[in-house]
């Protein structure tokens, strides 16, 4: 009988032990995440995001960021493409979470530069309308709120609501998103 309540306890030690351990400091991510621009025309204007994230202490980490936005204005009945390509750089702290870190709420605050590009390029329209905002480099700040929540030991689904301030555009300087993402945790 001993030899089986040895046998219970070392499975349950087993088991409690090999809990993988979530947020170590120094591991790196590789997120993917795509999502919709929230302004008062939410359709077909949408972004992509490629970042990598190194963890820190507490569950904090760095974020580093290439972005591609895609937005439409609409003239008569042509849709004016508005594109945008952005890094972006910041630091995300914890914010709540369970104690293994399984799921977290976390606000992070960015850094923002890039390019935009209005109808690629093209100052004129069919009907010889001039359009008088132009392609600028772009500066800026934002913030972003994310729950993530570990799928496996190494992927995390993130739910993000994200804002940027942009100076230097000719178009909206506040843009409101909303996402979705992956991470893989090497």
């Amino acid at each position: 009988m001993k030899k089986y309540i040895y046998t219970v306890m070392l499975l349950f030690v087993a088991i409690t032990v090999t809990q993988a351990q979530r947020m170590l400091p120094k591991q790196k991510g590789l997120e993917v995440s795509t999502g919709i621009l929230s302004d008062d025309k939410i359709g077909n204007d949408y972004y992509i995001s490629l970042a990598m994230t190194v963890n820190g202490k507490n569950g904090n980490y760095q974020l580093w960021a290439l972005e591609y936005t895609h937005q439409y204005h609409n003239y008569k009945d042509v849709r004016i493409p508005q594109e945008t390509y952005t890094a972006e750089g910041g630091y995300s702290f914890f914010l709540l979470g369970d104690t293994r870190k399984n799921i977290t709420l976390n606000f992070g605050i960015i850094g923002v530069v890039g390019y935009e590009n209005i109808n690629r390029g093209e100052t004129i329209l069919y009907d010889g309308a001039k359009i008088l905002s132009e392609d600028n480099f772009i500066y800026g700040a934002g913030g972003r709120l994310t729950f993530e929540t570990y799928l496996s030991d190494r992927f995390v689904l993130v739910l993000q609501g994200r804002t940027k301030v942009l100076w230097g555009t000719d178009l909206e300087q506040f843009r409101p998103s909303a996402g979705l993402g992956l991470r893989f945790n090497f």
